[in-house]
């Protein structure tokens, strides 16, 4: 069986695991330290970057994007990026825009300061600036989101792609921390929702950390 080699709050993780599951191809699970640089991770993957997938015959993968590329031009179950070559283009710039601006604006700042930070370096002392302009920087990249949705249905037309996996694998890494302001933002959240209760989901909101449960919302597909 394949291996997905991941860590529960990594974004790039998320975006991986939620693909599979709407592709119903199975796979173990092999929470990854990075920091740790096991010479056997590093061999799979020198630059130690999360996720990679190691499939049945030993191949193994890395990034997030070149993995779900690949998983969607081997499997034909659910298709993640439409026929059109304008639309998929569409589509390739959104999962680049939540995966690099997205990421670097806020995740990095949210979860980068307050989880993998602590993890990585044993300092329980995030950088109080640094926490202050992910939360400065999310209400645009919200606002963002909800137009999308507003006009389109989902993100980058009427039907569910992997922009909207891209987009939601980041927030919800924030989410697990309570840190995003849903009730500044209604047409975010509406969408949010209802990709929430995709049965494709429930692997995030299932994740629980020792010792860092998430809010009481962020299982609930309802809010």
């Amino acid at each position: 069986m394949r291996t997905l080699y991941h860590h529960p709050l990594c974004p790039f993780s998320r975006l991986v695991r939620v693909v599979l599951a709407e592709k119903k191809l199975d796979f173990e699970s092999q929470i990854e330290k990075t920091w740790e640089r096991r010479p056997e991770f590093l061999a799979m993957n020198p630059a130690a970057l999360l996720p990679v997938l190691v499939e049945e015959d030993g191949a193994a993968l890395a990034d997030a994007t070149a993995i779900v590329e690949y998983l969607e031009e081997t499997s034909r179950e659910t298709p993640l990026l439409p026929a059109e070559p304008l639309a998929r283009a569409e589509v390739r710039r959104l999962v680049a825009w939540f995966g690099q601006k997205f990421h670097a604006e806020v995740t990095d700042h949210l979860v980068g300061e307050k989880v993998f930070k602590r993890l990585e370096s044993g300092r329980n002392e995030p950088d109080s600036r640094r926490i202050r302009t992910g939360y400065g920087h999310i209400h645009q990249h919200l606002d963002y989101v909800g137009q999308l949705a507003e006009r389109h249905g989902y993100l980058a037309g009427a039907t569910f792609t992997l922009a909207d996996i891209a987009a939601a694998a980041q927030i919800s890494a924030v989410d697990y921390l309570g840190d995003v302001p849903w009730d500044a933002h209604a047409p975010a959240k509406d969408w949010y929702a209802r990709v929430k209760s995709r049965p494709s989901f429930r692997v995030l909101l299932a994740d629980h950390l020792p010792g860092m449960p998430p809010p009481r919302h962020y299982a609930n597909p309802d809010f």
